[in-house]
């Protein structure tokens, strides 16, 4: 096993640029996926001079070689996160949060497998990710809907009393 600091530390690839340098660093600080438009961003805010083409173009070049995981979402939109594993793996991620854990996919392994073999295919690659709420988006989307329910009455009373069209009052 790598010492620890080799393993925090993220892959460069071949090309050891400073605006590659400074997309790492920013992508070492992100704790869920974000988008190359949120990653831009950021470096902004740092001061640093990475234009958006460069962003992408590294975030792509990144996950060609394995130091980024990128999770293509069903709009379209690529996000992307430091990956310090070296192992083929899959993600469970969090709709609501972004929160993210990386996860063996073993059935998932055997399966894609033995789904390209049965239709004559040679395996070469495979996505499969896996979406919900985390514990505390459950506990928080709990206590919500606990909130959002109408109090159920004790009693029901029959009004003594009808209002009139204009705002006045029978009774």
């Amino acid at each position: 096993m790598k010492p620890l600091a080799e393993r925090d530390a993220p892959r460069m690839g071949a090309r050891n640029t400073k605006q590659r340098a400074a997309v790492v660093d920013v992508l070492r600080d992100l704790s869920s996926f974000s988008s190359a438009k949120s990653i831009y961003a950021e470096l902004q805010e740092r001061g640093h001079k990475v234009g958006l083409t460069t962003v992408y173009r590294t975030l792509q070049s990144l996950a060609e070689i394995g130091a980024v995981d990128a999770l293509t979402q069903a709009n379209g939109q690529t996000l992307y996160r430091q990956c310090l594993n070296d192992h083929h793996h899959h993600h469970l991620v969090c709709t609501s949060c972004g929160k993210t854990e990386e996860i063996d996919g073993g059935p998932v392994e055997r399966w894609a497998g033995k789904v390209a073999r049965e239709h004559g295919y040679q395996l070469s690659a495979h996505d499969a990710e896996i979406y919900g709420l985390c514990p505390a988006c459950q506990k928080t989307a709990r206590r919500t809907r606990q909130m959002e329910v109408p109090p159920t009455p004790t009693h029901t009373s029959v009004p003594t009393h009808t209002a009139t069209p204009f705002g006045g009052v029978k009774g």
